[in-house]
């Protein structure tokens, strides 16, 4: 066998850095031993992996049919290290996650001070986008999860449905809608003719908002689009428009009466969070216990 997992080690840190140097420090090697292994592993393969722009190694479309095959390789490589360890438990991991806004900023950091508690030397590396975002780093084998608050529309991907997570419409208490609705329940005449504060394209909360409201409201202008659930809330303190967020999101200004929960004549809006990962992604014995956290977690909450 021509082709070694030190090879495709070095290939994955490449494809995810973009470049030898970048990717010298990830496998602990120079930036000349690093490119001379990628030259090695397409003259072995006979085939071009990666697209040379100036300084830069950009994956090719041979290159991102082989990474899926090398990251399941290399899991499978790690695990059975971890399966030969003297305890047959492990005292350390590292993760890499995405997660969307909403799960990133509020659901996930307990969860993750939780896991801590069990497991002291765990390692986490996250990142935060909209639930777009999380997909496309799932797809390219960028994180081992993701953790989603909307509808997953990329291909190759497994859904593991896990919480849900209440849509609530907020204002300002000084707002004229806050006013109106101390009397009676808000009406759809009434929603439809207020500025609402929707989030950008791409997000979880603006696609659930959108499917949610859309079907009573016959439209949903966004009077003024924000990239973050928090930006949105900061405005609509200042008293501009109304929005449909998350109860997570909210609860923190709610308690404290700078935000309020409107009444109206709308069903309940919920939606469906979910953790999602590559369908061809070996799931080590570190992920498979997180993932278990996340679930006793959710029944014990």
């Amino acid at each position: 066998m021509r082709v070694t997992l030190r090879q495709l080690q070095i290939f994955r840190a490449v494809a995810q850095t973009g470049s030898t140097t970048a990717a010298s420090d990830d496998v602990a090697l120079s930036q000349s031993a690093t490119s001379a292994a990628i030259n090695e592993l397409e003259r072995v393969l006979g085939a071009r992996l990666f697209d040379r722009i100036g300084k830069r190694l950009l994956i090719n479309d041979t290159g991102r049919a082989l990474l899926p095959n090398a990251q399941m390789l290399l899991d499978g490589a790690q695990s059975i290290e971890d399966g030969f360890e003297s305890d047959g438990n492990r005292t350390t991991l590292d993760l890499r996650l995405a997660a969307s806004t909403t799960i990133g900023n509020y659901v996930l950091p307990p969860l993750l001070a939780s896991f801590r508690t069990e497991l002291p030397l765990a390692h986490f590396s996250l990142r935060i986008g909209n639930t777009q975002d999380v997909a496309n780093a799932v797809t390219d084998f960028e994180v081992d999860l993701g953790l989603i608050e909307g509808p997953c529309h990329a291909s190759g991907v497994t859904v593991l449905p896990w919480r849900e997570d209440e849509l609530v419409i907020v204002a300002a208490p000084r707002h004229p809608l806050a006013q109106a609705a101390k009397h009676n329940k808000l009406t759809l005449k009434q929603l439809r003719q207020v500025q609402w504060l929707l989030r950008e394209p791409g997000s979880g909360t603006r696609e659930a908002a959108e499917q949610a409201l859309i079907p009573h409201l016959h439209h949903l202008p966004a009077d003024m689009t924000l990239g973050s659930s928090e930006a949105i809330k900061n405005a609509l303190v200042q008293g501009v428009g109304v929005s449909c967020l998350s109860r997570y999101v909210v609860q923190d200004l709610v308690a404290a009466k700078r935000l309020c929960i409107l009444p109206t004549k709308l069903p309940r809006i919920t939606r469906r969070l979910a953790l999602i990962h590559h369908s061809q992604k070996h799931l080590s014995r570190a992920l498979l216990s997180f993932i278990a956290h996340c679930r006793t977690a959710l029944q014990e909450s």
